[in-house]
Parts: C-alpha cells; sequence; structure tokens
C-alpha cells in the first residue's frame, strides 16, 4: 500500500554488511519501495553498500529489478550445473539438516569455484607469492563484480547527491576509518565505483581497493553499522532510520566448535547496534534537557555569555525514530551464511526482508513522529513481537 511520506525530515535506509545476507536487504528495500516510502539518505558498509550503490545508481523505478539482476547473477557458481538447479528445488523438503547439508555443499563450491559476476580464484593460490602488489594480495579476484557494478549503477546519478549516499571503508595503510560521501567532504560528487567496492573488500579473501593512490579495506573491519554517522550529522533534523542488520547480537550459547565460530561472527558483526542506540537516546535526551534549560536563561545572557554559546551548541530538540530490522536466523543456517550465495538461500533472504519491513509498516504509528515527551524511541517487529 503507498503511503505519504512520513512526517521526518531525513528518512535514512542504514545497511550493515554481511556477504550473502544481503539479500534480505534487497527484500526490505523492496518492501519500502511498495509502500512509497523512498529514503534520502542511504549509509551503507560492505555489502550494505553494494546494495547502496545498486539503489542509488538506478533510476527510481529500476531500482528492486536491478536488485534482482544482481542477486540473480552472484548467486549463481561460476560451473553452472544444471542437476544442482533441480535438486535445490526439493531439497529444502527434506528437513533442515539435509537444508543444511545441501548449503554448505553451495557454500564450498563458491570458495573453489568463486561467484559468477562477483570473483573468481586467484591462481595460482597466493600463499605461494612471496611479494605481490597490494591488489593481488588476497584468495579472490573482484575484477568480475566491477564489472557487474558497471553494467547496473549509474555513477553519475549517485554523484548527482539525491539520494544522499555514505559508505565506509578503512585505510589499510593508517587503520583509520573513512566515509566516502557524495553530498560533503572530499569526495562530494566525485564517487566512483572503486569507492563501494573498497567498503566491501574483506581480508583476506577480497583485494585492497585502490583510491587516489591509498588502499582499502572493508568498514565492517572497524564498524559494520553506519548508524551513528547517519544520527550524528548536523544540523540535527528529525530523522526515521531503518537499521537493516544481518547479525543478531542476541543468541545461543553453541555446544560444537562450528556453532562456536558462527556465533563468534555473530556478536563481532553485530557491531552492538543496540548499544548504540541506547547510547544515542541518552545523547539526544540530555540535548534536550540543554535546550530546556536554555529558555530559563534571558535573552542577553545567552547570547553574551560564552556558556550558554557553547550549551546553544549542543542543545537539540529534535526527535529520532529507528526501526530496526534483524534477519533471523535460520534452522538451517551455518559458519558459512555469509558466504553461502545459493539462489534457493538467496530467495529465502530476500523474503524474509520482505516479509518483516511489511509487518513493521503493519505499525503505522512507528512511522509518525514520536509523542512529544520521547525525543529518540527505537522499534523492532520481532522484539516487540
Amino acid at each position: 500500500m503507498r503511503r505519504h511520506r512520513p512526517p521526518f525530515k531525513t528518512i535514512a535506509l542504514v545497511l550493515q554488511g554481511g556477504g550473502a545476507l544481503g539479500a534480505y536487504q534487497a527484500g526490505v528495500y523492496e518492501g519500502l519501495d511498495e509502500a512509497g516510502i523512498h529514503p534520502d539518505w542511504l549509509a551503507g558498509i560492505s555489502i550494505g553498500a553494494i546494495n547502496t550503490a545498486l539503489i542509488a545508481g538506478s533510476a527510481p523505478g529500476a531500482r528492486v529489478a536491478n536488485l534482482h539482476t544482481f542477486w540473480e547473477t552472484v548467486c549463481r557458481p561460476v560451473f553452472v550445473q544444471p542437476m544442482a538447479d533441480a535438486v535445490q528445488s526439493w531439497v529444502g523438503q527434506l528437513g533442515d539438516g539435509a537444508r543444511r547439508v545441501f548449503n554448505a555443499v553451495v557454500a564450498w563450491r563458491g570458495v573453489v569455484e568463486g561467484q559468477q559476476g562477483f570473483f573468481t580464484p586467484r591462481l595460482p593460490p597466493p600463499w605461494l607469492a612471496v611479494n605481490v602488489p597490494p591488489s593481488e594480495a588476497s584468495y579472490y579476484d573482484t575484477a568480475p563484480l566491477r564489472v557487474t557494478l558497471e553494467q547496473l549503477v549509474d555513477i553519475d546519478r549517485i554523484n548527482a547527491g539525491h539520494p544522499r549516499v555514505s559508505v565506509g571503508a578503512v585505510n589499510v595503510r593508517t587503520g583509520n576509518f573513512e566515509y566516502f560521501d557524495n553530498t560533503v567532504g572530499p569526495w562530494k560528487g566525485r564517487l566512483r565505483l572503486e569507492h563501494f567496492m573498497a567498503s566491501g573488500a574483506l581480508p583476506p579473501g577480497f583485494p585492497p581497493v585502490e583510491i587516489d593512490g591509498e588502499f582499502y579495506w572493508d568498514g565492517g573491519l572497524v564498524s559494520n553499522t553506519p548508524l551513528a554517522h547517519v544520527l550524528e550529522d548536523e544540523p540535527r533534523h528529525d530523522t526515521l532510520a531503518f537499521q537493516v542488520d544481518l547479525w543478531s547480537a542476541l543468541g545461543t550459547v553453541p555446544t560444537n566448535i562450528w556453532d562456536a565460530q558462527e556465533r563468534q561472527k555473530d556478536i563481532q558483526y553485530s557491531s552492538r547496534t543496540r548499544a548504540i542506540t541506547d547510547l544515542m537516546a541518552r545523547e539526544q535526551q540530555l540535548r534536550h534537557l540543554v535546550s530546556e534549560m536554555l529558555k530559563h536563561a534571558p535573552e542577553d545572557m545567552r547570547q553574551s555569555d560564552h556558556w550558554c554559546r557553547e550549551a546553544a551548541h549542543w542543545a537539540c530538540g529534535r526527535q529520532v525514530s529507528v526501526i530496526h530490522l534483524i534477519y533471523q536466523e535460520k534452522e538451517w543456517d551455518g559458519l558459512a551464511k555469509d558466504y553461502e550465495f545459493g539462489p534457493l538461500t538467496m530467495h529465502d533472504h530476500w523474503a524474509s526482508g520482505l516479509d518483516d519491513i511489511h509487518a513493521s509498516l503493519e505499525h503505522k504509528e512507528w512511522l509518525e513522529l514520536p509523542p512529544r515527551h520521547q525525543r529518540f524511541v527505537t522499534y523492532d517487529y520481532h522484539r516487540d513481537d
């Protein structure tokens, strides 16, 4: 159902990194598009940056179609086997155990063969080389990804600045985290496909990407969630943020080594999104408190007193709503869930994202400004349900 634009100055779509799980984000975006909710700021890390490029770099009517094309392309192995396609059509009927084995085989094929339009293994294997150029110091070559993005992403449309785009990467030399933005800073109007590929260049699988003489790796090495970047922006506007996470900080205690490694990934890459929202909520409450206290100071004091002028900089009465969507792990997920690019799993991830955003948008009050006594609220369909 098409909706009127929610009454916020800024509507942001914030996309976490998570490899093959990124199809969940595509499903979320499809649901937003169906509802006529068009974010004016897209912020992403890793696969979230790639999805950002596909959305921002496509005409509004072509965004979902281009997301479909990308995911249908990269979720195919380099060497297509018709028999494997036939098997996946009925494997789900055999139960979660069979599905988990099937997914492991699909992930193994991706490791050995690569993924169509995404990455291919380096030959000879890189561990046989003692000294290679930085752009070759990886297990896989991501040149196919560039070709795929060239076909689907209009970089001039991105650099036009509508919507705003921010993607994060890590400078390999300095270790510093950096956001590439199409509207502010040194990259204003100058983003290239390299910036989006750099955000997803997770070592040692993928090589660093060179940009103006510096090499960059996946932003998830430092922070996998760009929410704070969006909410700390100035000037501070009333903001509605759709935070789409691919890793859940909540989970069960593992009972084997494989589950232990999977749980370690969940904790590491969830980037403590809920801790960030709690911190930002506390900060916004304090900003509002300062704003209200300044109202009790005489006008001439607010203008002349140094401390009042300093306080005015921090004062803010804006309101923020965060609609948090988190991919919910399936029984057949496993350690390889972020690099298991099988079509069957991709379609399931996409459908999960679409279902979750549909359920979230059923709460019409979530799309309105929070009650006046609340400056920062977080909604989560799964938690609230």
